[in-house]
């Protein structure tokens, strides 16, 4: 199953030379990420147990700029006891028929309690979630 998120582009996400600066990649991929957690799989970003960032990058393949409207594939590429490495796809809206990935990224967020900041066990609601609807493994 896969999960697309929609990402408009701000006049404000071109960088000098015209086209989305590297940056936007990142905050693309974290929003959709993120807004998946908790929308689909309950996650409480005032609650318990928060997912922090430990890694990320990402492979830029192809360049967007505003106007253009963007979605976020989300796959995982790893579902672990303590964390999960998200895969993502950034692509033109309606891709991936459309055209070929506009980037290619990585996330890998661990599940630590709140207070302590020590590692947790994903959430069971965010487990069951990534394992009834999302791809585990390659993003489109």
């Amino acid at each position: 199953m896969t999960n697309r998120h929609p990402f408009p582009l701000r006049w404000n996400d071109n960088d000098q030379y015209g086209h989305m600066n590297n940056t936007v990649y990142y905050e693309a991929m974290d929003s959709a990420v993120n807004t998946w957690m908790m929308r689909r799989a309950g996650l409480d970003p005032a609650g318990d147990v928060i997912g922090l960032a430990r890694a990320s990058s990402c492979e830029f393949l192809a360049p967007a700029s505003f106007p253009e409207v963007l979605e976020v594939d989300i796959a995982v590429a790893r579902l672990g006891t303590t964390s999960i490495t998200w895969d993502l796809a950034i692509l033109r809206e309606g891709g991936p028929g459309r055209a070929a990935p506009l980037a290619l990224g990585r996330f890998t967020h661990v599940f630590v309690d709140r207070a302590g900041r020590r590692p947790v066990p994903v959430p069971a609601p965010v487990r069951a979630a990534v394992e009834a609807e999302l791809r585990i493994g390659e993003a489109v």
